[in-house]
């Protein structure tokens, strides 16, 4: 029976442990299948877990293949996961710059200092921006809860990608900006 992997609990994005984005990550998954990833994920129960699938890849020991996890599905990209990963990485093989290959391409992550002073950084992969669906819009808004006037007109809605897809919408009142809610099943849906 193999035994679990070590599961590192990283904030990234933060300067205290109770702060930031909550990352999961698994710097040996060379032994999990894409089942194993999400079980792990599931477990771990935060956003995203990042998973490092190969190490050292075409000989070169800062490189490694990647891959992110949300609890019920693999995700293209994380930014907080890559963050965190990098810092990880770099308490265990020291500052300076890693290259993770991911679903969306190569990312190249620099980091700097040490111990619990370490930071990281990356350029994102090219940002994309798309006009909604009319239908896929008019679902969200009801799914929010909102209409199309509650929206800044300055602002029109957009799909926008840097790594991952996810709308874009700009309220054009902060108070109901606030008060708004939705059963997050029925969005998981829509955006699957």
């Amino acid at each position: 029976m193999e035994s679990s992997p070590e599961v590192l609990r990283y904030a990234a994005f933060s300067t205290t442990p109770d702060g930031g984005n909550p990352a999961g990550l698994v710097l040996d998954a060379r032994h999990l299948d894409e089942a194993g990833m999400l079980a792990v994920a599931a477990a771990v129960g935060y956003a995203e877990t990042a998973f490092v699938t190969s190490q050292g890849v075409d000989g070169d020991p800062r490189r490694n293949l990647v891959r992110y996890f949300s609890p019920i599905a693999e995700v293209p990209f994380c930014g907080h996961a890559t963050i965190a990963l990098a810092v990880a990485l770099s308490v265990r093989d020291g500052a300076g710059s890693f290259t993770f290959d991911t679903p969306v391409g190569p990312v190249v992550i620099e980091t700097a200092g040490e111990g619990a002073d370490i930071t990281a950084s990356f350029t994102a992969v090219e940002p994309h921006l798309a006009e909604f669906d009319d239908v896929v819009l008019a679902e969200l808004l009801g799914l929010l809860g909102v209409g199309q006037g509650d929206l800044d007109p300055a602002y029109p809605p957009r799909i926008a990608y840097s790594g991952n897809w996810h709308p874009v919408l700009v309220f054009a009142d902060r108070t109901r900006f606030d008060s708004f809610g939705f059963d997050p099943a029925a969005v998981r849906r829509l955006m699957d």
